[in-house]
């Protein structure tokens, strides 16, 4: 795929999700449920948050596809996740993953091992959350013990690349590794997506709500254009927030407006880079 093929699709995901306001449900962690639903509404979906199995699984089939975060685990988990999971792998709905602090306690890790045979069309992580998921579902370039620290990688993005391009493989879908030069890939391809800003680690949400505005963008593209789309626009805006604030308070506030002002061209010409696996 030749980088102009992928900036076109780009474009035209960006003008089909604000044309046509798209449903992406989300069963997200609660710290930052207004985080990801505001994301969602600023680059042109549609957001719901949800926690009971029903619900969930009336979401799976009626939205256009499906945010889940492992992050803060509720006993009914137990019960939604699995089943709204399993929903949307039987009807071929996208939906994206994130294994929030995979490798702590034992809920969390019975419930990221069930998705590995439900399939994800996104994961998207941080570098030791993509190795300790391919470590967990035993593919190449994982590790059986995480590094992860909380909700903070202690790795690389580029010492997660054989752990992404596995799952990428396994899932048939896309891996991003969010860092400070991201990476996205679908097993074929690797994409290096630049931007952003020193102030994304110093507020809480901006990797879930990542996840939350890939799943708008999967309503109308691929699980591989979806997360680069996302990433793109999460780069472009956190660069032009930074330029105009002096602190992370007012960089949230500017960072979901920028979000809503960038323009289908500007995201599809955010640099990035492309490299064969």
């Amino acid at each position: 795929m030749i980088k102009e093929e992928i900036q076109k699709q780009i474009f035209q995901t960006v003008e089909t999700v604000r044309r046509t306001n798209p449903m992406a449900g989300s069963i997200t962690n609660t710290v930052t449920i207004n985080f990801v639903a505001n994301a969602q509404l600023a680059v042109g979906g549609s957001a719901a948050m949800v926690y009971l199995p029903d619900e969930g699984e009336f979401l799976a089939k009626a939205g256009g596809a499906t945010y889940i975060n492992v992050g803060t685990l509720f006993p009914i988990y137990e019960q939604t996740l699995p089943h709204v999971a399993k929903v949307l792998h039987e009807t071929g709905k996208p939906w994206v993953l994130d294994p929030v602090a995979v490798g702590i306690g034992s809920l969390r890790t019975q419930l990221l091992k069930q998705f590995k045979d439900y399939k994800p069309g996104v994961i998207r992580g941080n570098a030791s959350e993509i190795i300790a998921l391919a470590g967990l579902w035993e593919l190449n370039g994982g590790e059986a013990t995480s590094r992860v620290r909380g909700v903070d990688s202690t790795d690389s993005v580029n010492a997660a690349k054989t752990a992404a391009v596995s799952l990428a493989k396994w899932t048939g879908g896309a891996v991003a590794v969010s860092g400070k030069t991201d990476l996205i890939t679908d097993g074929k391809i690797i994409a290096y997506s630049y931007g952003g800003s020193h102030f994304m680690p110093k507020i809480t949400g901006t990797g879930c709500s990542l996840g939350g505005v890939i799943a708008v963008y999967a309503t109308a593209a691929s699980p591989f254009i979806a997360a680069l789309t996302g990433t793109a626009v999460y780069n472009l805006a956190g660069a032009r927030a930074e330029k105009k604030v002096d602190g992370p308070g007012s960089f949230q506030v500017k960072f979901l407006d920028e979000l809503y002002k960038a323009s289908a061209e500007d995201i599809a010409n955010n640099p990035f880079e492309i490299e064969e696996v």
